[in-house]
């Protein structure tokens, strides 16, 4: 199976529809406050960014890995930043070039694989901001490394990630009302352990197939790109999103910096 296709078609269909927060541009209000100096933005679902993982990004070379969707790559824009949007769909990035013009800002734009930066020559980008997505690919390995490789030394790396004990359960049954109990073993994969009419019918509702990966390949395979760990931190959902946020953060960020 192509997952980089099949993700894009899924991504298509959720960005169109427009009902996922992941998919909704900031406003000029936003833009406007940004080239005030007045910005956060969100790695995981709920808690802002600490400022000083950033620095000052006015004049830095940014690229936004998998961050297409017309959110935090037009604010980096905004807050004076270089800025490239690098996006497996089509439709994410349409949202960055959709703020983009009307707000008269400017961004390049790049459509591919986040486990393959290859068009980018070694030491491009001063930041590489990732948020949770990483989920949708199959290895991440290749993810750090490539990351490793285009940043430049004293480069940071700011990721977001599902805490993987997440896809022990069974979203679905809980959602319909079932037991919260443990059913698959880690690492999952949604192309291991759903059907093909059950992937069909979610690339349909613009789902994309997902994919756990350890702590292990999170955090120890950024080390192992050559990568030092610099910050981190846990957060939350809501309850509405999963009833396991009552119980467990479900994601969790950190900022790496190249030597």
């Amino acid at each position: 199976m192509d997952i980089v296709k099949h993700n894009e078609i899924a991504w298509y269909k959720q960005s169109t529809d427009a009902q996922s927060p992941w998919v909704q541009p900031v406003n000029s209000g936003e833009i406007d406050a940004a080239r005030r100096g007045d910005w956060q933005v969100i790695l995981t679902p709920t808690k802002p960014v600490p400022e000083h993982w950033f620095g000052d990004i006015r004049d830095l070379d940014v690229l936004g890995l998998a961050s297409g969707g017309g959110q935090q790559v037009p604010i980096f824009a905004a807050a004076g930043a270089r800025v490239t949007s690098f996006d497996n769909s089509s439709q994410q990035l349409a949202k960055d070039r959709l703020v983009a013009e009307r707000d008269n800002l400017s961004i390049s734009y790049e459509q591919g694989d986040m486990a393959d930066l290859s068009r980018f020559d070694d030491e491009s980008f001063d930041l590489i901001f990732h948020p949770v997505s990483n989920v949708f690919s199959e290895t991440i390995l290749p993810v750090w490394r490539h990351c490793a490789r285009v940043l430049r030394p004293g480069g940071r790396l700011l990721s977001g990630f599902m805490n993987p004990d997440f896809f022990l359960f069974d979203h679905e049954a809980i959602d319909r009302g079932g037991p919260m109990e443990v059913r698959f073993a880690l690492p999952y994969a949604d192309t291991e352990s759903l059907t093909k009419r059950q992937i069909a019918k979610g690339q349909q509702r613009g789902e994309a197939l997902e994919f756990s990966h350890s702590l292990e390949s999170q955090i120890g395979g950024q080390l192992d790109a050559g990568l030092l760990l610099a910050g981190f931190y846990e957060d939350h959902w809501d309850t509405q999103a999963t009833p396991l946020n009552d119980y467990m953060p479900t994601s969790m960020a950190t900022l790496a910096i190249k030597s």
